[in-house]
């Protein structure tokens, strides 16, 4: 159906610099097939994708789709027979619609016939095309969510609406790039079905992007690996994988057991009610209790919406409670989070938070982006920010509460910054970047437990590896040497060869400077290998914890995620 003949794409970057992102690329894709990709971050297979979908140019190569030849000097005609014949959907893309999912998908049926999505009789829309939508919903696993807000659908359900839509025009060949790698194990689920009821029932041929093993297992017919912008090998999908983590660093040994501590964070009684306009009562926190020991590493498990996230947020008082308490442990002495006041900030100046849109800045200096955390973690940071404050007529109570936006994305914090009139730049004036010459210093440890070369502080972070970036990013929120430190699923899309660097780092942070981790991450091998314990969440309750493996497993069965069920025996083959 598809022959791809050494297909070849660079990118000049800053500096005039050349990159070359695909190098004499060819393969063959038969009709029917669900052909995957595997590969590192950075190896090519997005641009790949991109390239055969015909919305990125190429520098030499052909592509041929049922007899059409795609030449960098194509006309417009034969580009657009490329596009007609292929619909892609992207990683992390939600381009929908603020309507019902029926209408999402009665939309792009209208405008496959008629060229006009952006239609406004939906009368005349479902009188000719409700039954064709209905279908495609059903094929996605849709068809009880016709008629809900598609704004309001969770992540998985979107993806699967996304589908849908892409359906609607009838395409020869659907190209996804990483369609689950967000999702939790049951919404992954749902969307592995989608994809092989697409290709079962409808015929489609679906080349498949995803650098998740288990994906593959599960889905692909054959497999290509690509590296450095190569195919270097291609054959079926367990002999490939095999190949493409056995390079990979050991696992190194989580810490004795003997060597946790007492309680270091305390949850009492934690209520928190969210309601959502057109969706009802969504999610209710009820009755939360637990204790963090110092010294554990704890991995929050559930499906998504069961409220892991929200509970991290007011664990680390970046959202308020209806009711209930969180308490740390200062110095001996217990301190609500929820009490405005110098002893919450020294609370947090010991905290880190990493979210999961968390990410370098590109033109900056490692160095530069360590200075302006330390100038708002180190230690004399308190002491100086309230002696500024008095200056600007600015109370502890408002310090305190700007001192918690240094925690939270930054498009969040300069939103609640103009919500109480104030602009970013009071957040420099108050918590101004540590000097240069002391940052070496704080650095070094952090960089050596991380196995990173000190020459990195100088680079920018383009110029690092996948592995080298994520590390950075660790470094950056460690060089303060927080005592307990909170990662809302910061490492969702990394490979998994990258997730064994990141596993192994945070192991030696925990047993290097007694860092408590909370954490929560969908991927459950990345959970079983660094978790000392697990804490199961569904509606909003905690509904079991214990010892990770067995967790782990009950969470597997719970959301009857097939494609994780030979996980124990592809992890055993994978690590041989």
């Amino acid at each position: 159906m598809i022959t791809v003949k050494n297909l070849s794409k660079t990118y000049e970057v800053q500096d005039g610099a050349v990159i070359k992102a695909l190098k004499d690329v060819s393969f063959k894709l038969d009709k029917g097939e669900i052909l995957g990709i595997i590969g590192m971050s950075g190896s090519g297979k997005s641009t790949l994708l991109r390239i055969i979908r015909g919305v990125e140019p190429f520098d030499s190569g052909e592509i041929d789709i049922n007899g059409i030849e795609i030449t960098p000097d194509s006309n417009p005609y034969q580009s657009r027979k490329l596009r007609e014949a292929t619909a892609i959907h992207l990683q992390r893309s939600f381009g929908l619609w603020a309507e019902t999912a029926i209408q999402n998908v009665l939309r792009k049926l209208y405008g496959a016939k008629y060229g006009d999505e952006a239609l406004t009789d939906f009368d005349y829309a479902y009188n000719e095309f409700e039954d064709e939508a209905m279908e495609l919903l059903k094929l996605v696993g849709l068809e009880h969510k016709a008629e809900h807000f598609a704004p309001v659908l969770s992540g998985g359900e979107k993806q699967r609406l996304i589908m849908a839509r892409q359906l609607a025009k009838k395409p020869e060949l659907l190209l996804l790039d990483e369609p689950a790698t967000m999702s939790c194990p049951k919404s992954k689920q749902e969307i592995l079905d989608a994809i092989k009821n697409i290709n079962q029932e409808l015929g489609v041929t679906v080349l498949l992007v995803s650098h998740l093993p288990e994906v593959h297992n599960y889905l692909s017919d054959r497999l290509l690996l690509m590296e450095d912008g190569r195919i270097i090998d291609e054959g079926p999908s367990k002999d490939i994988i095999l190949k493409f983590v056995k390079d990979m660093e050991p696992a190194i040994p989580l810490r004795e057991s003997s060597d946790i501590g007492g309680p270091i964070i305390k949850v009492e009684d934690i209520n928190r009610k969210f309601t959502i306009l057109k969706a009802g009562n969504v999610l209710n926190i009820e009755d939360v209790n637990l204790d963090i020991n110092e010294g554990e590493i704890v991995s929050l498990i559930g499906p998504s919406g069961a409220g892991k996230t929200v509970l991290l947020r007011m664990i680390a008082g970046l959202d308020s409670p209806d009711s209930g308490k969180v308490f740390f442990k200062l110095d001996g002495e217990w301190v609500d989070m929820h009490k405005p006041g110098l002893s919450r900030m020294n609370i947090r100046r010991k905290m880190g938070f990493m979210h999961q849109e968390f990410s370098l800045i590109h033109h900056a200096k490692v160095k530069d982006q360590i200075a302006a955390r330390l100038g708002v973690k180190n230690e004399n940071v308190l002491w100086e920010a309230k002696q500024k404050a008095k200056e600007l007529d600015i109370t502890d109570k408002i310090l305190d509460i700007l001192y918690q936006l240094t925690d939270l994305p930054e498009n969040e914090a300069k939103m609640r910054l103009e919500q109480i009139g104030l602009s970013s730049n009071t957040l420099e004036v108050l918590f101004p970047r540590f000097p240069d010459k002391l940052v070496k210093e704080y650095a070094k440890p952090v960089f050596e437990a991380l196995d990173l070369p000190m020459e990195i502080l100088d680079r920018y972070s383009y110029e690092l590896s996948g592995g080298q970036k994520v590390r950075a990013t660790l470094a950056l929120v460690l060089a303060s040497k927080p005592e307990i430190l909170i990662l809302d699923e910061p490492f969702g899309d990394l490979d998994p060869i990258t997730l064994r660097m990141v596993a192994n780092s945070l192991k030696k942070i925990n047993n290097t400077f007694n860092t408590t981790i909370l954490m929560v991450s969908h991927h459950i091998d990345f959970i079983e290998e660094v978790t000392t314990r697990a804490i199961m969440m569904e509606e909003g309750k905690i509904v079991k914890f214990g010892e990770p493996h067995q967790m782990c497993h009950d969470f597997i069965k719970r959301c009857n995620a097939l494609y994780l069920e030979d996980l124990d025996s592809l992890r055993e083959q994978m690590a041989g």
